[in-house]
């Protein structure tokens, strides 16, 4: 198959089933891999592209089209979003863009909407640039230049400013780096940096994080030099910090009690033992292979168990409690562009609430002394300084307490680790340190 029939293939069930995007991409590389692997780039840059875009893509197809495009067979809509974003966002020619987009949906068993979806491409094809509305009302504008929906826009600039804000949208549409973790219980980041550098891997080491690496765009990273051996992890700076942020003692025994995908449960494995939980069962078998692969599985258990319930006695006493809790995902857009058109406004005060309920369990499992560390990858303040505000105001036996690091920089906010998008190249997360006082 060739890069435009698998882009609007994988377009069109991510439509349908609401599956994540990155998931879908690498199924169906994984079952029909393409033979040159410039296609297998082309079809990421064409699904993250087309995705990202989608808002913007959207408002200029409806230009021309003479029916609603909610009403559009999935496959159709798809073929026309990727058809427009080659004319508006790449460098092929327009005319190849219409006609190779045309010709991969006859492909897929549509050929009774080419000619529809051959009008419209034209049109737009005639186009100098992406329409866009007034300015008149900057916040529509935005909406539509930067493809987030009008709330979030809305709610951004009311938190960070119009000039942040602006910032954050323009970075949710650059493709992230690739960053990866150290593996530190097998190598120090200084010497898996010498051995990328040895076998060719052009890596630098990132800004914040002291065990972060920055590699640069390649294709699957199952192929790179160290992932088979278990020397590193794929994990975001923003996620790394959260970890380092956390500071808990070598000796002390972890709960990670919202542990899927597990990248946090296995960064705390490489020095603790860690009993790793997830309420969704078929997510453990992730976390148990990355552990396997990291050399890990030796200090790393993982449950099926919901953390907003008590936690069995027979799992012991824990020293310190990582609650990684269920949130908005907006601090991940740039990952997980389809997100934004899901999200809904009141999905934050309903996640809020969820979250209330986890952190009142999993601070009962936490000892006089011991360490909780509540983290989102969101960066809303309702998610985030406004949920450990009030359930700080609630406890007077529990303080925020930062973390002592000599030597490093981390982005805090008063007592708390924060990172926002923009151009600083973070995904947006929020952490916070608490010890339990008696």
């Amino acid at each position: 198959m060739n890069a435009r029939i698998l882009a609007i293939n994988i377009l069109s069930r991510v439509r349908a089933t609401d599956a994540y995007l990155n998931v879908v991409l690498d199924t169906v590389l994984s079952e029909s891999p393409p033979k040159d692997p410039r296609d297998a780039a082309l079809v990421t840059e064409l699904t993250y592209g087309t995705t990202r875009r989608q808002l913007a893509l959207d408002y200029a197809i409806t230009r021309f089209a003479d029916r609603k495009l909610d009403a559009l067979e999935d496959k159709v809509l798809a073929a026309l979003r990727v058809g427009a974003y080659q004319l508006f966002h790449t460098r092929v020619p327009a005319r190849a863009a219409v006609a190779e987009t045309v010709q991969a949906l006859k492909d897929v068993g549509l050929g009774r909407a080419a000619g529809f979806t051959n009008a419209i491409l034209r049109k737009l094809s005639e186009l100098p640039s992406p329409p866009l509305p007034a300015q008149t009302d900057p916040v529509e504008y935005l909406s539509v230049r930067e493809s987030h929906p009008r709330w979030l826009v809305e709610r951004w600039i009311r938190q960070f400013g119009r000039e942040r804000a602006e910032a954050m949208l323009v970075a949710n549409n650059l493709p992230p780096a690739v960053v990866v973790r150290a593996n530190t219980s097998k190598v120090t980041r200084d010497a898996l940096l010498a051995q990328f550098k040895d076998v060719g891997v052009d890596a630098r080491a990132t800004d914040a994080s002291p065990v972060g690496i920055i590699l640069p765009s390649v294709g699957r990273v199952e192929d790179l030099y160290g992932y088979s051996e278990g020397l590193w992890q794929v994990q975001d700076e923003a996620a790394q910090l959260v970890g380092v942020y956390g500071a808990i003692p070598e000796s002390a025994r972890v709960l990670d009690a919202c542990a899927a995908p597990g990248g946090k449960a296995c960064h705390q494995a490489e020095t603790h033992d860690v009993v790793a939980v997830d309420l969704h069962a078929n997510k453990l078998r992730k976390i148990d292979a990355e552990a396997q692969r990291l050399g890990l599985s030796g200090r790393l258990k993982a449950y099926a168990h919901d953390a907003a319930e008590p936690f069995p006695e027979s799992w012991g006493e824990f020293h310190a409690v990582v609650v990684d809790a269920p949130c908005s995902g907006l601090g991940t857009l740039r990952r997980h562009p389809e997100l934004r058109y899901r999200r809904k406004e009141e999905d934050v005060a309903r996640l809020a609430t969820l979250q209330r309920r986890i952190l009142e369990n999993c601070q009962e499992a936490v000892p006089a002394g011991g360490l909780l560390v509540y983290a989102v990858c969101t960066p809303e303040p309702q998610e985030g300084q406004d949920q450990v505000d009030m359930f700080l105001r609630s406890h007077p036996e529990w303080t925020a307490e930062p973390p002592v690091l000599p030597g490093l920089k981390l982005p805090l906010a008063q007592a708390w680790l924060r990172t926002l998008p923009g151009p600083e190249g973070y995904d947006g997360f929020f952490a916070a340190r608490l010890r339990k006082l008696y």
